[in-house]
């Protein structure tokens, strides 16, 4: 009889591995098949990581007693791999709420209604702990060029929460750099502002680092100054740049110019995409804050993606990571792994009354794509 798999999910497509990630009973083992080659997991929660693949090829995916469906599709492509020689790798992670005690709860609506609220269980670590520690210890596996935490480094903003963020972050060295998120600005306007807007330059790609925050205020924004920054970096660089920042953009092609929009207000998201539309070394504008993995892309700047990625604090449970080639990038979400990272995980994913999953999953090409300079 085949095993009893749940909620199977292609997590990570790259130009040389596909991995997923499903749930069945404690020691059920399971066979994962991608083309030709197989591995085999253990339960309760497994991460089938098969590598080894080559670029641009479509394979064929099952696993043993799982169902196909959106979340498990019958075959995959690889990505393609960008033109030249590997330049830097850069990981990044947002939305990591040191300090926060539960998740799920949204303003004074009901839990009854759009639940369920959840907390560590007694006795377990508080989840950002956990789920943080795990991340770094990834990260540092990889050990790429720069490391970027785009805000949302606390749940209140206190000093103590960010002393924990920074504790837990610096273990991963000089490389890793920070910018605030609206969660850290509620109390103390210049907390974990770190010099921001600033640049992080590396071998072959430019990193550009804004602050979107309104102290007080969970919506964003882009002040004259900072885009006149970015312009002048962008400027006096012929390489390619990455922008990173904690809000997202607003829709610039959407007729609703809501003034209260939670992201980047419309009128600096259309600045910031005016900078794009004019500075073709601008290859993509990077965010946190909706805690989902989005891509949208605008007709007045062209294929340059505008990203946001998942929370790091509960289900996915996310890091993102960036290969910068000559020719171009790959992006690649993975789910953090540890035992007790997929415990805290598989336990968030159905809150807000079972639309989490889908909401902050995403599409597949939304995690992992590949971007052609």
């Amino acid at each position: 009889m085949a095993p009893a798999v749940r909620d199977a999910e292609v997590m990570t497509v790259g130009p040389d591995e596909v991995v997923v990630t499903f749930v069945t009973d404690p020691g059920v083992e399971v066979t994962t098949r991608v083309g030709d080659r197989e591995v085999r997991t253990t339960g309760p929660h497994h991460v089938a990581r098969v590598d080894g693949l080559e670029p641009a090829t479509r394979y064929a995916v099952d696993v043993e007693g799982a169902r196909h469906d959106a979340h498990l599709p019958r075959e995959v492509t690889t990505l393609a791999r960008p033109a030249g020689r590997l330049v830097a790798t850069v990981a990044t992670v947002n939305d990591v709420h040191f300090g926060e005690v539960e998740c799920g709860r949204i303003g004074d609506v009901d839990p009854a209604e759009l639940g369920p609220v959840l907390r560590s269980e007694p006795g377990e670590e508080p989840y950002p702990q956990t789920m943080n520690r795990a991340a770094i210890a990834e990260i540092g596996a990889l050990g790429p060029d720069a490391v970027v935490v785009k805000g949302d480094l606390t749940n209140l903003g206190t000093e103590d929460e960010y002393a924990q963020f920074l504790d837990a972050y610096g273990r991963l060295g000089p490389h890793a750099h920070h910018v605030r998120g609206n969660h850290d600005g509620m109390i103390d306007p210049t907390l974990a502002v770190e010099g921001a807007p600033y640049a992080v330059e590396l071998p072959g790609v430019t990193l550009a680092v804004l602050d979107t925050v309104i102290p007080g205020i969970e919506r964003g924004r882009l002040g004259r100054d900072q885009l006149a920054w970015l312009d002048d970096v962008v400027a006096a660089t012929s390489g390619p740049v990455l922008v990173f920042g904690h809000h997202h953009c607003w829709n610039v092609e959407s007729h609703d110019r809501n003034p209260t929009y939670f992201g980047i207000h419309p009128d600096d998201s259309d600045a910031l995409v005016d900078v794009v539309a004019r500075r073709p070394n601008v290859v993509g504008y990077f965010a946190g804050h909706t805690h989902r993995n989005r891509v949208r892309r605008f007709a007045r700047s062209g294929a340059v993606p505008f990203v946001e990625i998942g929370a790091t604090k509960d289900y996915p449970g996310c890091w993102a990571e960036y290969r910068v080639h000559e020719g171009g990038y790959t992006q690649v979400v993975r789910r953090i792994s540890s035992p007790e990272a997929l415990v805290w995980t598989e336990r968030t994913r159905p809150m807000f009354a079972g639309l989490y999953r889908d909401y902050a999953l995403g599409p597949l090409d939304a995690r992992c794509f590949t971007h052609r300079f």
